[in-house]
């Protein structure tokens, strides 16, 4: 069974009320040597990110100096670089994802919004953990033996019913081959893309004859 992100997030968080200050920010940051945390209402669900990026505009945008490209690059900042507080400072809305969420989904969205982690959060927005890229990579670490238990076991008596003795899978660092005799180009499909779902497989080759 494919794992979600429950199975791998953190549960211990380290988040900041909407009204912490820029300096208790800036000091939690290097303390906790993490590079943003969510920021949370007094009802604990998630409003915003805090980052380093976000706590670095007000440096930037008022250091001595600054050219004028890369002012017109900070123009749109410059409400941010006021701020004081996390309200203030944070990007919003958060990205968030459910618990019960595949982890490839996870890796899909980090993949895409071009984040680093992302907060969880119940039905109400409510935190209830987070994820991160090394959380989601680890599902790669399942054993090899894990993997072909479950194709052996599972995926091939699904897909080719009766027939499952006739094939070979062997996997090694996560890459699974799978051997046997011809199949009609649904089954194969069918075969080969289940077997690429499986949790922990990084590839699947086929040596069907």
């Amino acid at each position: 069974m494919n794992a979600v992100v429950r199975d791998v997030m953190t549960r211990r968080v380290v988040s900041v009320r909407e009204d912490a200050s820029f300096k208790e920010m800036a000091a939690m940051l290097r303390r906790t040597r993490i590079s943003a945390f969510p920021v949370i209402d007094s009802a604990d669900r998630v409003i915003g990110v805090v980052s380093e990026a976000d706590l670095l505009v007000k440096e930037a945008v008022q250091a001595t100096g600054t050219s004028f490209i890369a002012a017109l690059r900070h123009i749109r900042e410059e409400d941010k670089a006021s701020g004081v507080t996390a309200v203030a400072l944070m990007t919003r809305p958060a990205i968030t994802i459910g618990p019960d969420a595949p982890v490839a989904e996870a890796a899909r969205i980090m993949y895409d919004r071009r984040v680093k982690r992302l907060p969880v959060v119940d039905a109400v927005g409510r935190l209830l953990g987070i994820v991160s890229r090394a959380d989601v990579l680890a599902v790669f670490s399942r054993p090899d033996e894990e993997i072909r238990d479950e194709i052996v076991h599972r995926v091939l008596p699904a897909v080719v019913v009766g027939k499952s003795a006739d094939f070979d899978v062997t996997v090694r660092d996560g890459i699974v081959t799978i051997s046997g005799p011809p199949l009609d180009e649904q089954a194969r499909h069918a075969l080969l893309d289940a077997a690429r779902h499986v949790q922990g497989v990084v590839a699947v080759r086929d040596r069907l004859s």
